[in-house]
């Protein structure tokens, strides 16, 4: 099988978003990696972290260590303003171009798979163009109906039901019609994209004790359970709904190929505890393949050669691992 065509977003220039890309480089990787960046700006941040690196442009070429293929995006503007920590509200346009072209990219075939740094929201949105996320805006582009957010490490799988939600707003978010439509992302792509034929969801509740047989809400009683009874007619293998306290035990994971959380802090502390920087962000419902760092811009330490690239090249092993499997389907 060929190695599969990967497209890198390095994300917030400010951050350590082009640090990570620097430090792929002296990793062998088994993709071809081209890396959507200002290609000043990765030579400037390899000479700040004193690491060796040839820039070339030469796509066709394999990934090799102490080079990186770089595909110019907005070459030179942004590299002679950046400076490490300080957000900058020019620099908004091309972190949102950088999203966009390599969606298009990959929806055009020209790579099998998109990962993407790290960005930060509120400098984009300060600059007058709204975002609310990479997953929303990777949606957007490539006309996906439903998109749902995922993250995982090698021992679990967290899916979200809502996202970018205050918590206010959740309640009236889970309905039967949203609930169907991100399980049936969920199974499809558990199914194509990660091989697994028969997929065992756990299903969390939106309240306390699952709302405690109506005593601590009625979501539970009247709408996530005939829901997901519906379902197991129509042949989804569901456990729920249940508790979240209790969900996340070892007995109930030891059954489960991927959990679907209510909403973002419901599950995700879960799994971010269980090593913060070794887990992967995937975005499911995709006509494309797309994963993602877990971790922030982290201001504080760009350019200072403290950032970790362990939660980068775990994203690229994921991408690399669902399109192997995508193919072999």
């Amino acid at each position: 099988m060929t190695q599969p065509n990967i497209i890198l977003t390095a994300g917030e220039p400010a951050g350590i978003g082009p640090d990570l890309a620097v430090m792929l480089s002296q990793h062998a990787l088994a993709c071809n990696l081209v890396v959507l960046a200002n290609p000043e700006l990765i030579k400037q941040r390899a000479a700040q972290l004193g690491i060796a690196l040839k820039v070339h442009s030469d796509e066709g070429d394999a990934h090799e260590v102490g080079h990186l293929c770089v595909r110019p995006l907005q070459a030179g503007a942004v590299a002679a303003s950046v400076r490490c920590g300080e957000l900058n509200k020019d620099h908004a346009q091309y972190l949102h171009d950088s999203i966009t072209t390599a969606a298009k990219a990959c929806l055009q075939s020209e790579f099998d798979a998109m990962v993407t740094g790290p960005v930060h929201k509120g400098i984009i949105n300060d600059a007058g163009i709204e975002f609310s996320g990479h997953t929303e805006l990777i949606e957007q582009v490539t006309g996906a109906k439903q998109s749902v957010m995922m993250l995982a490490n090698t021992q679990l799988r967290v899916a979200l039901l809502t996202t970018h939600l205050p918590l206010s707003a959740v309640p009236a978010a889970v309905t039967p019609s949203r609930i169907e439509s991100v399980l049936a992302v969920i199974k499809h792509d558990l199914q194509h994209k990660f091989g697994i034929a028969e997929p065992n969801i756990l299903v969390c509740g939106l309240n306390p004790h699952a709302g405690e047989g109506g005593h601590l809400g009625m979501e539970e009683i009247e709408v996530i359970e005939p829901t997901l009874d519906d379902l197991r007619k129509q042949g989804y293998q569901l456990d729920g709904p249940l508790p979240a306290d209790t969900a996340f035990t070892p007995d109930k994971l030891a059954k489960a190929d991927a959990v679907l959380a209510m909403y973002h802090d419901q599950g995700l502390p879960v799994i971010k505890s269980m090593g913060f920087g070794e887990i992967v962000n995937i975005t499911l419902g995709l006509p494309i393949i797309r994963t993602s760092v877990d971790h922030g811009t982290a201001l504080d330490i760009a350019g200072t050669g403290k950032a970790k690239v362990s939660s980068l090249l775990y994203a690229i092993e994921q991408a690399i691992t669902m399109v192997q499997a995508q193919k072999s389907i």
